[in-house]
């Protein structure tokens, strides 16, 4: 059974000082009046019994004093009240457990931060920490509050919006997540810009009075949102945030403007990979249509067509006008096919540095990658290559 690790105080408490006292008044009252220096040829004999005798008395005593220090550690009692009135806390993705326990006495759940990560390593909860929205109530037990996030936030007063969801299925996962308090269609009818341009004036350029692009990927607390209005602005005010960072210099140097980099991230989520094997594929996506739009080419994304078919596309689609048909039409689609990842954003600020024309995915071994090329002929001798190696695998 493995060790159970001390941890030492620069300040006792009260039963480690008692000990430490003990030892030192059994070492400052041991009697060693009987311990006479005989006249012998071997004086030193008796020094070093001296010596063992004082030395086993100061390990005693040290003992004692380690023991006492261990024991604040031991025992800390994990019934003890912790959480002196409600509240909520969110706990950030990536949090160790020595931060976890500091945001906890910052937030006022725990007297000690300390103290709670000793109680947590000595009960073994300390690696199982979950990241999410917690509410603790007042009365709370240091186990409590340590074994509630080790079980992990509740979902119920939670929405998760994935990355590349559009409008429309957002307004479904706000219903599904409201049990239908906020349904799908006042969601929809109240996600227009005009409704809110004057508060976040990034929505000025907004086309068709949409919000789509707009609408943050992220997991949101609802426990204090009552209507649409209220979600909505959770996601514009956390648009702001994540965008405030973004290096705007590139795009803006090939005449991009930010909304136009918005729609840029938007086609870059739908054409990249979700579990693409390479690490900078998104950047290289963002090459090809830069290089593209450099060379005054259609960009011919398939996934601007798809955001109006609502699915697959068909070559009839494609011979369809549409301000987002990206092969009938030269330069971005008139609006965010979807609302993209911080990934994507960065992506359309900051594209890799190719000669990439042309790209197709690969689907392969339970992950998508991309094919990149330079020239037409390139692109579609991988094409070729990649239908004879699938064909191979299933003759």
């Amino acid at each position: 059974m493995p060790r159970r690790q001390i941890t030492y105080s620069n300040h006792p408490n009260h039963r480690a000082r008692a000990v430490h006292a003990q030892g030192e008044r059994q070492f400052k009252t041991y009697d060693t009046s009987h311990i006479r220096p005989r006249k012998s040829k071997v004086p030193y004999a008796v020094g070093a019994i001296i010596a063992i005798v004082v030395l086993a008395i100061a390990a005693f005593a040290a003992t004692s004093l380690l023991r006492g220090c261990s024991a604040e550690a031991e025992d800390i009692d994990g019934s003890q009240v912790a959480v002196a009135a409600d509240v909520k806390v969110t706990i950030p993705d990536g949090s160790t457990a020595s931060n976890t326990a500091k945001l906890l006495e910052s937030s006022g759940v725990v007297p000690d931060a300390d103290e709670f990560l000793a109680y947590a390593k000595g009960a073994g909860l300390d690696s199982r920490f979950k990241s999410g929205v917690y509410t603790f109530t007042a009365g709370m037990t240091l186990e409590q509050v340590a074994k509630t996030i080790v079980s992990g936030a509740s979902s119920a007063d939670t929405l998760t919006i994935p990355e590349g969801y559009t409008v429309a299925q957002i307004a479904s996962a706000v219903e599904k997540s409201t049990s239908g308090s906020i349904s799908a269609d006042d969601f929809t009818k109240q996600a227009v810009a005009s409704n809110y341009v004057s508060d976040y004036p990034f929505l000025s350029d907004a086309y068709d009075d949409s919000l789509e692009g707009f609408l943050f990927p992220k997991t949101y607390d609802l426990s204090g949102a009552k209507t649409a209005d209220d979600v909505i602005r959770m996601m514009l005010d956390q648009y702001a945030t994540e965008v405030a960072s973004l290096d705007y210099s590139y795009p803006t140097s090939k005449g991009l403007s930010a909304y136009q980099v918005l729609v840029m991230a938007s086609v870059i989520e739908k054409e990249a990979a979700p579990d693409a094997n390479h690490p900078d594929e998104r950047a290289q996506v963002s090459s090809v249509f830069y290089n593209r739009l450099a060379a005054d080419m259609a960009l011919q994304s398939d996934a601007t067509m798809g955001y109006v078919t609502g699915g697959e596309v068909t070559p009839e689609d494609l011979q369809t006008e549409s301000p987002y048909n990206t092969y009938l039409n030269k330069g971005l689609p008139a609006g965010p096919i979807c609302n993209p990842s911080i990934e994507s954003l960065k992506a359309a600020c900051n594209p890799a540095t190719t000669d990439y024309l042309y790209f197709f995915i690969v689907n392969e071994k339970g992950y998508s990658d991309h094919a990149f090329s330079k020239t037409l002929d390139e692109h579609n001798a991988a094409i070729a290559k990649y239908q004879e190696y699938t064909a191979s695998k299933t003759s």
